[in-house]
């Protein structure tokens, strides 16, 4: 398949770098919420990248749960791969892309696992089935002989912990916080000329309350 005719001229928005907000996450929430309001289906799913001891990136869909004063917040197997990648190096990357807005929003930090006590909170909000789901990734991304095996297990959880019933809180399974470093807000433009502002901390800042971060921007070539 040859894909080089194919052409989209962006020109829905434009990024001034002298009115963006002071703060990173002020801009990240006001675009989250006219993506909502534009009615762009799960928004707040996000790609994102690792790279464990053995140097080979891996990149997937994730969903956002929470945006915090410091990162953006998701919750997964911490058995599975990802959570192998992270044990390894603690770093990672994010990528929201929003094509109805012609937008991007790069996120690049450290990440840690949240507390526990945050993660069950969360875990009970689930879908009664979902919580049952969860379990049956012993290890996610471990190898199944077929789906049968899936479903039967799925059932047997589910006749052990029927609706109505409090599902445990897998102690594999939690959440995860990217603390930011730097991000990046892409608006697409006309003739290729697109708008990119990056939002870095302040180095004297690097050390300090990351509760009172102050911000730097500047502008990158398209």
């Amino acid at each position: 398949m040859d894909f080089t005719d194919q052409r989209l001229s962006y020109e829905k928005g434009e990024l001034d770098q002298q009115s963006v907000p002071t703060s990173p996450f002020e801009l990240l929430k006001a675009w989250m919420n006219e993506a909502l309001v534009q009615k762009v289906q799960e928004p707040y799913a996000m790609s994102l990248a690792t790279c464990g001891a053995d140097n080979k990136p891996s990149v997937r869909i994730v969903l956002l749960r929470e945006i915090t004063e410091t990162g953006i917040v998701f919750y997964t197997n911490y058995e599975s791969a990802k959570g192998q990648d992270i044990v390894e190096n603690p770093n990672a990357e994010a990528l929201f892309f929003w094509h109805e807005l012609e937008r991007q929003v790069r996120i690049s930090g450290s990440i840690a696992k949240i507390d526990a006590d945050k993660s069950a909170a969360y875990f009970q909000k689930r879908p009664h089935d979902s919580q049952v789901g969860a379990w049956v990734s012993q290890p996610q991304s471990g190898e199944v002989a077929n789906r049968e095996i899936m479903e039967q297990t799925f059932e047997q959880l589910q006749a052990a912990h029927p609706d109505n019933t409090t599902v445990p809180t897998p102690e594999f399974w939690g959440g995860y916080e990217i603390t930011v470093e730097s991000i990046e807000f892409w608006q697409g433009r006309a003739n290729r000329m697109h708008d990119r502002i990056v939002y870095t901390q302040s180095s004297d800042d690097n050390e300090g309350d990351k509760g009172h971060t102050s911000w730097t921007t500047k502008r990158l070539l398209p």
